[in-house]
């Protein structure tokens, strides 16, 4: 099965099972919970309370988490795709981009990465944001966290 293109407009992953059910049950959960508290006040109830909000912080720091490392593999996989792309005399200066540069120029085309990193690397472009709006040949990630 092929993949859909992707763009600045188009390259956020939705993972329905993640964002539409998980989330909204834990959110659900939550509210459940306080409303309990509220009617009942009980230590049972309160206890329900503080594991409904431990559970969606375990939800929301798991996927921090996930993010986390994804973005460190990015960073070490685009200087060294950087390193091999940059001419001489901009190659040392690989390591004073931003992570957030990173994550952004990960989706440009080696025509135009070493263009965009300059731009980076000149204070021009300051968010992985800033990076994305500017690439002109995208180049797609689908394995995405």
């Amino acid at each position: 099965m092929t993949e859909p293109a992707q763009s600045y407009k188009s390259h956020t992953r939705w993972v329905p099972l993640f964002h539409f059910f998980a989330l909204p049950v834990l959110i659900i959960n939550v509210v459940v919970a306080a409303l309990q508290w509220n009617q009942l006040r009980t230590g049972s109830s309160g206890w329900q309370v503080v594991v409904a909000v431990a559970l969606l912080v375990a939800f929301f720091l798991a996927r921090d988490m996930t993010l986390t490392a994804q973005n460190r593999v990015i960073r070490l996989e685009e200087r060294m795709r950087l390193a091999s792309l940059m001419p001489d005399d901009m190659r040392g200066r690989v390591n004073e981009l931003r992570p957030g540069h990173l994550v952004g120029l990960r989706f440009a085309s080696d025509d135009e990465v070493v263009a965009l990193s300059k731009r980076c690397l000149d204070g021009e472009l300051k968010t992985a944001g800033d990076v994305k709006k500017e690439i002109k040949s995208w180049r797609p990630d689908y394995l995405r966290v």
